[in-house]
């Protein structure tokens, strides 16, 4: 690779390797510090960097894995019954390669690394049915389950509705029947029919947002009760991915403390808790560079819709994506599309060191209402079900930049260190 061209894994960086080869998933925390378990069951505890505002990883717990204790009874107990052998564990499907990715794939990583909303796209790239049912089981509908198809076509009658009413908007009679898996195959054609379908979804994309924050402000349900289920479900995908031997080396999780959060609205301009986006925040370390675009479209087709990724709140300074992906055929239609696909995006957090490196987005994490706490909602609200949104903020590191962001400037301490003084600063004499 010459001079002139940025490696886009970084190679060049003479970091340090790292010494550290474990794997570890995290489990819920009663007490909301971020939590680790690690296959070896050790106990990690001490405070560790991340970013832009960094977890800590203090209090955390090792749990160890295996097979449950036999359980006791009294010798007069009588015999149970057998139980059932487990279900299997759900298939979990491989990464893709780089060169594997399609262009609506590339598309999809590009959204995420540079923090653009897919409100402004003009199409999409769905090449199968297929591919559009997984893409609305990602939005946590259940295709199979009569009420969720009702309520899919409930939000795209009030996109049309909406449009018609506002914008006096033409909708094909084919469009307009459609279902919405055969909406997101028609946005991915040409023609009339392709431009309408898109504006279509564009709608139902604010709408179901929208009146998903209604229900939640209906629910009987407190923001703990929100974060454990996006905490469980985020356990599920990642367990799964490390008992397949998937090449993440780390995995830690945590919800932020209070004095954490009152020291950054102190440091931020806008002093309201709603900008507060990483209250509940997930860690990535993945193997090496080269894993992070294929773990990272994974949980975007896994965990998190790639439209519900909060525009304007990326941060990549790890990955040169055009130098990455150029070669590739589906790039060429990418860059045609897009004007910017080659820039890193910047932090803006004045705390962080200009050495650190670090993959950084935040996403509206759709999950579904448990259906007693849907039940226990008012009528009015009922009909909203079954998805809400939870706003949660990932990072996503390779083992051997996470050792080079240890020390130093970079370093967590450093940047903490950094922070409190300006906000002491700020308290005593104002900006």
């Amino acid at each position: 690779m010459s001079a002139q061209t940025p490696d886009p894994f970084g190679k060049d960086d003479s970091r340090p390797p790292s010494a550290r080869h474990e794997r570890a998933v995290d489990r819920p925390s009663e007490r909301g510090a971020g939590e680790r378990a690690t296959e070896r069951g050790a106990t990690a505890a001490g405070a560790r960097r991340g970013a832009p505002d960094r977890p800590p990883r203090d209090s955390f717990r090792g749990v160890e894995r295996g097979a449950r204790p036999p359980e006791r009874r009294p010798p007069s107990a009588p015999p149970r019954a057998p139980e059932r052998p487990a279900a299997a564990a759900p298939a979990v499907p491989q990464l893709r390669t780089l060169e594997d990715f399609s262009l609506m794939d590339l598309a999809t990583v590009w959204l995420i690394l540079t923090g653009n909303s897919v409100i402004d796209w003009q199409r999409v790239d769905f090449r199968s049915p297929a591919e559009a049912r997984a893409f609305l089981r990602a939005q946590a509908f259940d295709l199979d389950a009569r009420a969720d198809v009702e309520r899919l076509e409930a939000i795209k009658s009030s996109a049309i509705e909406y449009l018609r009413r506002q914008f006096d908007f033409p909708i094909p009679r084919p469009i307009e029947q459609a279902t919405v898996e055969e909406l997101l195959v028609i946005a991915s054609g040409k023609g009339h029919r392709q431009l309408a379908a898109c504006v279509v979804l564009k709608a139902m994309h604010i709408i179901h947002h929208v009146e998903a924050r209604e229900l939640l402000y209906g629910l009987p349900m407190s923001d703990q009760d929100v974060f454990r289920l996006v905490e469980e479900k985020v356990y599920r995908v990642v367990g799964h991915m490390l008992s397949a031997g998937q090449p993440i080396t780390e995995f830690v999780s945590g919800r932020k403390r209070r004095d954490s959060i009152y020291t950054k609205l102190l440091s931020k301009s806008e002093t309201h808790a709603s900008a507060i986006y990483d209250k509940l925040r997930f860690r990535i370390v993945t193997r090496s560079r080269e894993d992070l675009l294929p773990v990272l479209l994974y949980l975007s087709q896994e965990l998190f819709p790639f439209n519900y990724v909060v525009p304007h709140e990326s941060i990549n300074t790890l990955i040169h994506f055009r130098s990455a992906a150029e070669e590739l055929p589906a790039f060429k239609v990418l860059a045609k599309r897009f004007s910017s696909v080659d820039e890193l995006t910047l932090s803006s957090n004045t705390f962080s060191s200009q050495a650190y490196r670090i993959l950084h987005f935040v996403v509206d994490m759709p999950v579904r209402v448990p259906k007693n706490a849907l039940l226990a909602a008012p009528p009015a609200v009922r009909s909203l079900g079954p998805v809400i949104f939870a706003l949660c903020e990932f990072q996503m590191v390779d083992r051997v930049t996470e050792e080079s962001n240890e020390g130093g400037e970079a370093s967590h301490a450093s940047y903490k260190e950094r922070q409190r003084i300006a906000v002491m600063q700020r308290l005593k004499l104002g900006s």
